[in-house]
């Protein structure tokens, strides 16, 4: 039920704004971080490149909205969109930003293992991945919003079990490994990883049955499946990024278990 407004009290007198969701989707494919874009059909910015989102409808969560805006915008399934890993980013809040009217938006970053190209939809003209290291201009603020998401997921790769949101639901070490990798663009010391993970309380959980033979050279290599875990105890700390591992970091997943 809705509450009457106090008596005497005028929303007129407040400028109107509009409130929308804007989401930096990220997956990590061919060992390259991936951020979902969509081509937008109308203006302001007709047949440019963005981030997923919309409009808040009058009676909607931020929430809702923006599991809403993702799957009509790409085309993806209400069970991918109510799975994954969604988080509020922050607010943006600059009076300019959008051309049409003052407009507030909610940001989000999620996460998705690798799947099929999405389809545009709603407003959308198009949806595909972008190696997130290859996107142009993108319109409105959401260079922006991007670059925070980024720093976000990298952040929180530390202390967090986040990286098995990027993972299938059974994976191997040398997967989880790549995420790592790919997000934070560092190579890692394969020993010294498999070693931190298995000793991080609930972080990873071995799947019973038959190892599964992967891309890389060697023998078959055991699968995992995501803890009950939220947070690392201790944390993965990401070692410093340098002119080596930059280079080394596209390759590093050759030879190991993929």
């Amino acid at each position: 039920m809705t509450t009457p407004a106090p008596e005497g009290y005028d929303p007129h007198v407040y400028a109107p704004f509009a409130v929308t969701v804007d989401l930096a989707v990220f997956t990590v494919r061919d060992a390259r971080l991936h951020v979902l874009l969509v081509e937008r059909g109308q203006e302001p910015f007709r047949g440019r490149w963005a981030l997923p989102g919309g409009f808040l409808l009058p009676r909607e969560s931020a929430d809702d909205a923006a599991r809403r805006e993702l799957a009509e915008e790409t085309g993806l399934g209400p069970d991918t969109v109510g799975a994954l890993h969604l988080e509020q980013l922050r607010t943006y809040t600059g009076p300019d930003r959008d051309p049409r009217m003052r407009v507030v938006s909610v940001a989000y970053a999620a996460l998705l293992p690798d799947l099929p190209e999405p389809r545009g939809g709603g407003d959308a003209a198009s949806a595909r991945w972008w190696d997130a290291d290859a996107v142009g201009p993108l319109a409105f603020d959401h260079d922006t919003i991007l670059a925070d998401a980024r720093d976000r997921i990298g952040a929180k790769l530390e202390y967090s079990c986040l990286a098995t949101a990027f993972c299938p639901a059974e994976f191997t070490l040398g997967e989880l490994q790549q995420v790592y990798e790919t997000v934070w663009g560092v190579e890692l010391d394969r020993p010294n990883f498999r070693r931190k993970v298995l000793s991080a309380p609930g972080f990873v959980q071995p799947v019973g049955g038959p190892p599964r033979r992967t891309g890389g050279r060697g023998k078959p290599a055991a699968l995992y499946r995501a803890g009950d875990a939220t947070a690392l105890h201790p944390p993965l700390l990401r070692p410093p990024r340098t002119d080596a591992s930059l280079s080394s970091s596209s390759s590093a997943t050759e030879g190991h278990d993929r």
